[in-house]
């Protein structure tokens, strides 16, 4: 499997990125995507990302980093490397009051303004796209719709919402990501969305170091190793073997963000 969805470059993992890929490897982990979540970090998960094998990175905004400064031009360039295979993570957060709406939403609208007109420019920067949406569903997806990006490039990342929140990204068209959430017993509306999605358009992740799953959940940061606990759940939910969810979310993976694992 690939972790697509991670954070190497926060202060928990300094100075030891290469073991936990390492680790990673070990439990069967191909690979994984490093999330940036402002333009300077987009710098930092690049090059970090270019001194691991099998680490990959994003460049975006991070709606809860909206009020930072923004250089989308910085941004655009972070996107140049070959292991930067998305755009992201970028959204709405209405759980949080702050950064508040009215901040939010000129920041996802600019970037996403500028990712459809670099992707016009740029042949080589028309990446898919990581979305954090938490509370947002029906804000969010006319947002997108109105960007003029086609909705199959764009993930839902760890989707913790229910049946109706997936439907309507389905609806739309977009892929969905489950993190540790869905080991978790009283994540019942959850589960109840995750057996709904089509297996071919769902992907698995970690959001290290947030929400390590069951049964490592007291483990403290999480890890991208930990992502096989996140498809083994999956599969329970789903009824399907966990041979076969295993090979199709890794399958989704490679296709999606055209990464190439040196062993797959």
């Amino acid at each position: 499997m690939i972790d697509t969805h991670c954070h190497l470059t926060f202060p928990e993992y300094e100075g030891r990125v290469a073991g936990v890929l390492a680790d990673a490897r070990a439990a069967g982990v191909l690979g994984a995507i490093t999330i940036a979540t402002t333009t300077a970090d987009a710098r930092r998960t690049v090059r970090l990302a270019e001194a691991h094998d099998d680490l990959w990175a994003s460049a975006g905004v991070h709606p809860l980093y909206s009020d930072e400064p923004a250089d989308w031009a910085e941004m655009r360039e972070a996107g140049r490397s070959p292991k930067c295979v998305a755009w992201g993570e970028l959204g709405l957060d209405r759980h949080y009051a702050d950064p508040p709406q009215e901040v939010q939403r000129p920041v996802l609208e600019a970037q996403l303004a500028e990712i459809a007109r670099w992707h016009r420019e740029e042949p080589s920067l028309a990446k898919p796209i990581v979305l954090h949406c938490r509370e947002a569903f029906d804000e969010l997806i006319p947002v997108l719709r109105g960007s003029g990006l086609p909705a199959e490039r764009f993930v839902f990342h760890c989707f913790t919402a229910g049946p109706r929140e997936m439907r309507l990204l389905l609806d739309f068209g977009a892929h969905v990501s489950f993190t540790g959430v869905v080991t978790f017993r009283n994540a019942r509306e959850t589960h109840e969305a995750a057996r709904l999605a089509p297996l071919d358009r769902i992907m698995v992740e970690t959001d290290a170091p947030f929400l390590t799953p069951e049964p490592h959940r007291t483990v403290r940061p999480n890890e991208p190793k930990y992502v096989v606990h996140v498809a083994a759940a999956l599969a329970a939910l789903r009824g399907q073997p966990e041979g076969e969810v295993r090979e199709a979310v890794c399958a989704n993976a490679i296709r999606f963000f055209g990464v190439r694992p040196s062993i797959a």
